[in-house]
């Protein structure tokens, strides 16, 4: 077993050997000991006073960033009032979100759009260590670049504020900040000027926009108020009930609700046999009617009024208690607002058939005038009732005048307006014509109050012996059977239920031919060129010698037109379901206005004026191509012959419209009582009567005899 024997002969060899190494091991590891200790002595040595170094470098970086924090919130502080509300809110971002101010975030967020930076991507992890560390950086390697001149002044400004070394930066961030601040400084003040002139221009801008809404706003407004509807609004005011509360009606129409319902249940309580109801119930509508009388305002009231009222309220109570049924109450309230329609519509036409009636009467006065000063007339000797200055009546130089009239005081109105507003009277003459029963009287009166240095000429219409039925189609036909009907015949229908459908039409001024001389001026004044004609129920406020000299372009008559309105056009007047009318004249061809006219009279011959109106009034016998009157044969006569006047010479409308302006009846030369308030009447409106009163003489003797008043 040799192998075993080796094992055991190495075995034994080997005792000295491990003795040896057992010695050996141990020297080896007090040799490392020795040789390493000093190194770790020294490494640890060297790590406690990194340690110790890095702590003091934290506790100064500690010091140094509560300075710097102070000193920026400081500086931040004061630059408020200087810098915009965008800079302050970047300086004043919290340093969790910016941690230590940069220029690269600066760059990037909050400066100028001129700016721009170059080497920024290279310089991001420096500015990064800067921020982590507070050591020093190359922060030369930033520079920037500007557009305009404004960008280039940081370079100059760095150099004034850190001195003549050089350094453009320097490794704290509180220089960081103030060089900053100072360019931001210096950059705000260069940008002050335009950023003003642009919001400057820009608050301009929006005045003008504003302004050009205003007036947008301001023209809509115009155009909706042109549509209101003024005769709608009447007096309306927002302090009208202020100012009518002395004439307040509301316990007037209060009691007057009171009588209706009472009536109302007074009709029921009877037809349920309730008579103790019923009759009381009539006895206080009884006593409300008296308590309310003619009463328009709750100061006509009678004192007991209060009493009465709380009497009918207590009757009203009961009886609503016992009777009310709506049904039956609406039925009845229906019925009697049908009646109450019907009765406002009869007395309507009761009330037009009246005024017809009050506009065809003289008054008494002017009766009482005319009867005087004709007898006073016929007293006089022959020689005596001749008026002064005869030669002018003819002289077609001097300022003609027609009026025809039966009306003394309406005729003197006229005469006296007209000389009183006259620059030269002297030049004036006036030519009445009046019926066979005023004719003294005109003449007595302008006898007794001649009208200055005019010229005036009393004349009888009877005394035109040329004007008979043979010539005049008007008088041949009031001989005729048929127009003796319709004026003359007891039996026509002239009551008040019947009304005033044709009442105007017979007025006694149709029938008269004072009405239709004006159609034959050339032949009453066969030697004058031109002649102004004027109603008697006008007033003159103004010198009228201008309209001799208006060219009427060839035209035979001068006048105002009177198409404003829809129902002044030729289809008012006229009948166009007749043949003779559609054919030859147009509808909504413009009316005129007679009351002042002035006439050519060359032009009337020329065009044989008289013959056309002689033709269209023969086929108007039966009355079917107009009713009675003188306007539409003069519509028919004077079509395309007649020149329009300006409006400001002739206003209507005072003898029937409440609503003309002040200003429009003051500045007419002519104002017109066209209408049935006439201005002698006592229906006249009192609102216009003073502009006729006033020319007249209430203290002349016989005035005063007549008792005619103001």
């Amino acid at each position: 077993m040799p192998h075993s024997k080796r094992n055991r002969s190495d075995g034994g060899g080997g005792g000295g050997g491990d003795g040896c190494r057992s010695i050996v091991l141990p020297r080896r590891l007090l040799l490392s000991i020795f040789i390493v200790s000093p190194f770790l002595f020294l490494l640890a040595r060297g790590g406690v006073h990194s340690q110790i170094s890095k702590d003091s470098e934290a506790e100064r970086d500690f010091a140094t960033n509560q300075t710097t924090n102070w000193r920026e919130r400081l500086a931040v502080q004061n630059l408020k009032s200087v810098l915009t509300k965008e800079v302050t809110d970047s300086i004043s971002i919290s340093r969790s979100q910016l941690d230590l101010w940069s220029l690269d975030i600066l760059g990037r967020h909050h400066a100028s759009s001129s700016w721009k930076t170059s080497g920024l991507n290279d310089t991001e992890q420096d500015i990064t260590s800067l921020k982590h560390t507070g050591s020093s950086a190359d922060w030369n390697s930033i520079q920037f670049k500007s557009e305009n001149p404004i960008g280039g002044e940081l370079a100059a400004t760095e150099k004034e504020a850190d001195g003549a070394d050089g350094n453009l930066l320097t490794d704290t961030p509180t220089k960081v900040f103030r060089r900053v601040s100072r360019f931001l400084l210096s950059h705000h003040s260069a940008m002050r000027k335009p950023r003003e002139l642009r919001q400057e221009k820009r608050a301009m801008e929006l005045v003008q926009q504003d302004e050009e809404a205003l007036v947008k706003l301001e023209n809509a407004a115009i155009e909706r108020s042109k549509a209101v509807d003024s005769a709608v609004l009447g007096k309306y005011s927002i302090w009208r009930r202020d100012n009518e509360n002395e004439n307040t009606d509301i316990k007037v129409r209060f009691m007057r609700d009171q009588i209706i319902m009472a009536r109302v249940f007074s009709v029921i309580a009877k037809s349920k046999n309730k008579l103790d109801l019923y009759q009381e119930l009539l006895n206080r509508i009884k006593e409300s009617q008296r308590a309310v009388g003619e009463a328009n305002a709750d100061s006509d009231l009678h004192h007991s009024s209060p009493d009465k009222t709380k009497a009918m309220g207590q009757v009203l109570s009961k009886a609503r208690q016992e009777l009310y049924d709506c049904k039956v109450i609406t039925q009845r309230l229906r019925g009697m607002l049908q009646s109450a329609d019907e009765q406002v519509r009869s007395l309507k036409k009761q009330s037009t058939f009246l005024s017809q009636l009050a506009a065809k009467t003289i008054p008494n006065g002017i009766h009482c005038l005319s009867m005087r000063l004709t007898i006073d007339y016929y007293l006089l000797p022959p020689e005596q009732r001749k008026f002064p200055r005869s030669e002018n009546l003819e002289n077609p130089n001097l300022y003609h005048y027609a009026l025809f009239s039966d009306n003394v005081l309406a005729a003197s109105v006229v005469v006296n307006s007209t000389i009183m507003n006259a620059m030269e009277p002297e030049k004036h003459v006036f030519h009445l014509v009046t019926d066979k029963l005023n004719f003294g009287a005109m003449n007595m009166w302008f006898l007794l109050n001649p009208p200055g240095k005019a010229t005036i000429h009393v004349e009888n219409v009877d005394d035109f012996k040329w004007l008979n039925s043979s010539y005049c189609p008007v008088l041949r036909q009031l001989e005729s059977a048929a127009m003796k009907e319709y004026y003359f015949t007891s039996d026509h229908r002239s009551t008040l239920s019947a009304g005033s459908s044709n009442l105007k039409y017979r007025n006694p001024k149709y029938l008269s031919m004072l009405n239709h001389l004006r159609f034959y001026l050339p032949q009453v004044y066969p030697k004058l060129d031109k002649i102004l004609f004027l109603d008697d129920d006008i007033v003159v406020q103004k010198d009228l010698t201008a309209l001799w000299s208006v060219d009427l372009n060839g035209n035979v008559n001068g006048a105002v037109e009177t198409c404003g309105e829809s129902f002044h056009r030729f289809d008012k007047y006229l009948n166009f379901s007749n043949p003779h009318i559609a054919q030859n004249f147009d509808p909504n061809a413009c009316g005129w206005a007679y009351g002042m006219n002035i006439f050519d009279l060359k032009a009337w011959k020329k065009k044989d004026i008289t013959g056309i109106y002689h033709r269209w009034q023969n086929m108007n016998e039966d009355r079917v191509l107009w009713k009675l009157g003188t306007l539409p044969p003069g519509l028919l006569t004077f079509y395309k012959l007649t020149h329009p006047l300006d409006k400001s010479w002739h206003v209507l409308g005072l003898g029937y419209s409440p609503s003309i302006d002040r200003s429009e009846i003051e500045n007419a030369a002519v104002i017109h009582y066209n209408g049935n308030m006439k201005p002698w009447l006592d229906l006249a409106m009192t609102k216009y009567r003073s502009y006729w009163t006033k020319y007249i003489k209430y203290d002349h003797p016989y005035i005063r005899g007549c008792k005619l008043t103001e």
